[in-house]
């Protein structure tokens, strides 16, 4: 793993229809008269560059991506969304192409390494086209209203771009996919997030609003205690599943069994028959057994639910991992990608073991995806959140070193979080979070879970350090609230990555949590490090406002708090394992 670094571009001087986009944006922010009274007397489309450019940190790049539009007189800011996300589409498809350039397919791991940034890239062209569609079906005020939906795409582009980074060994080759290959399309995706992040700047730059009494928009779905009616867009087979009780299970469209009792007698089989014309979800059960099995539930496959046994009976194994020259990418035991993915009562190991170094049991990329009563074991890198918005329940996830790592907006809820003993000389850290643009709405939240040691690891807990995590790229953001800490975390709480590296620009925060190692008076000293005293603050970190969990939660099956809960007691967090 490596850190980012995002470079804001200041007062760049370019010409926009004759006039310089840095006194354009100076007048929208209202430094002085003057400034004022030249934008006003601007043209329509030398207003719409101004105010769409304005947020963003290369400016030059994006005069250059939204030209197009300034060329037609009666262009709309949605016009001029839309064509800085179509920029970035061109460029990331250019990058794409460029990249079999640079390694050299004899090489192993260079061959690897191409194919990952391939796949990563082709994932960010669909993600960045989603989000120029979601700007070109919207009128205004949805537009406004689907910012968080596109957000999401748009981080989960940063994501994958880093990701194609980090896989890259050779720091010549690194040096080159970075600064080169993917340097215009790292640019344009983080105006893109800008842009998209000051979407109702932009719009009452050209349509201020009547009044100040508008209502505030009101989320579709449920109430911030999970009650009220199923979402109009649910559909009604989704209803039903969603009216089982938590003890029951769905009727299955595929069983797998390692006996034979069931149509499959592997997952690869049931996946296999995923049917093209689904609708509702498709429902895998997945009986007792040992799956040596490497699993990828790929994007077309959405809407799927996996369950099994129980978390300790119906167990996905395999030991890829980095020390044998595959790419922490590939190492996953289990990928989900497809949205949706739901997955409950199963096992994700990875056995390669601390000497395996990066290993991961579980990678998930898929969006509006849940994972209850599961297990997800390892060392380093466990549980790899890449992106998008991700639910965990009532799990047990361990490892050593960075085993909750990632870029996804994810929320890990009464779950129990083992640390386990590391190989010599090592030390242990629980997070790894990978958020390396200032305007993605990603991070991780630990909310009223228990952070304990594994019996190994308990008679070394004061004598092998454990963190609560470090931060991996530049704006790393995480925070424990409401949780048992046990008394092997350090009192410095959080360890850094490199030096001071993101030490200024990161979001670690802690808050009403409780236990031992829960006493904040001797942590780190960095800027970016905040004990949240303020419940409304926190409120912000809750699944219902951090991954908009009161649209679509209900529709896991998975019980789920969308808000705080201050009457958490280590007698009221219960897990099972």
């Amino acid at each position: 793993m490596g850190g980012g670094q995002i470079v804001a571009v200041g007062a760049s001087v370019l010409l926009v229809v004759g006039v310089c986009v840095g006194v354009i944006a100076g007048g929208l922010s209202g430094n002085g008269s003057d400034d004022i009274d030249g934008y006003h007397n601007l043209s329509t489309s030398s207003k719409a560059i101004a105010a769409v450019c304005g947020p963003t940190d290369f400016k030059e790049a994006c005069f250059n991506s939204v030209n197009s539009a300034a060329n037609n007189k009666s262009a709309t800011p949605k016009d001029f969304i839309q064509a800085a996300i179509q920029s970035t589409i061109r460029v990331v498809e250019e990058a794409r192409k460029k990249t079999g350039s640079v390694f050299d397919r004899n090489d192993e791991s260079q061959k690897m390494a191409e194919e990952d940034c391939e796949e990563l890239l082709d994932f960010a062209v669909d993600e960045l086209k989603a989000s120029h569609s979601a700007v070109g079906q919207s009128d205004l005020q949805s537009l406004d209203q689907r910012k968080n939906e596109i957000l999401n795409w748009l981080s989960a582009v940063i994501s994958y771009q880093q990701t194609c980074i980090d896989g890259v060994n050779q720091p010549e080759l690194k040096n080159k996919m970075s600064n080169e290959i993917l340097h215009n399309a790292t640019q344009l995706t983080s105006n893109a997030l800008a842009i998209v992040s000051s979407i109702s700047g932009i719009i009452n730059t050209f349509h201020p609003p009547m009044n100040n009494t508008t209502p505030s928009r009101r989320l579709l779905g449920l109430s911030e205690n999970g009650s009220g009616k199923f979402p109009e867009w649910l559909s009604a087979s989704d209803r039903k599943l969603l009216e089982i009780n938590d003890n029951a299970q769905p009727t299955p469209n595929a069983v797998v069994a390692q006996d034979g009792s069931g149509q499959y007698k592997t997952i690869s089989e049931a996946l296999d028959a995923y049917p093209k014309d689904l609708k509702g979800r498709y429902v895998i059960y997945v009986k007792a057994g040992i799956y040596e099995e490497y699993i990828t539930v790929n994007k077309d496959q959405v809407n799927v639910f996996m369950h099994g046994d129980g978390p300790r009976k119906t167990i996905i194994t395999g030991n890829k991992n980095n020390r044998e020259g595959v790419s922490t990418y590939r190492t996953a035991t289990f990928s989900a990608v497809g949205t949706g993915f739901i997955a409950k009562l199963i096992g994700f190991q990875n056995t390669a073991g601390s000497e395996g170094h990066q290993a991961v049991a579980l990678r998930v990329q898929s969006d509006m995806s849940a994972f209850y009563q599961c297990r997800m074991d390892g060392h380093q890198d466990t549980l790899y959140t890449q992106t998008h918005r991700q639910f965990y329940h009532n799990c047990v996830i361990s490892g050593t070193v960075d085993f909750i790592f990632g870029d996804a907006a994810a929320v890990i809820q009464s779950s129990l979080i083992i640390v386990r003993k590391p190989m010599d000389g090592q030390q242990n850290t629980i997070t790894a979070q990978g958020r390396s643009d200032k305007r993605e709405t990603t991070g991780l939240v630990i909310q009223h879970c228990r952070i304990v040691p594994e019996q190994k690891l308990f008679p070394l807990r004061f004598k092998i350090p454990t963190y609560l995590g470090r931060p991996w790229k530049l704006f790393s953001r995480t925070v424990i609230m409401e949780s048992e800490i046990g008394d092997c975390i350090q009192p410095a709480g959080w360890l850094p990555w490199d030096g001071t590296f993101a030490l200024d620009t990161l979001y670690y925060a802690e808050f009403a949590n409780q236990g031992p190692g829960a006493v904040t008076n001797k942590r780190v000293n960095w800027l970016g490090y905040h004990v949240i005293t303020n419940r409304n603050e926190a409120v912000q970190f809750t699944a219902g406002s951090f991954i908009q969990g009161g649209l679509w939660l209900k529709d896991t099956g998975s019980p789920f708090l969308l808000g705080l809960t201050l009457l958490a007691t280590q007698n009221q967090i219960k897990f099972k394992s």
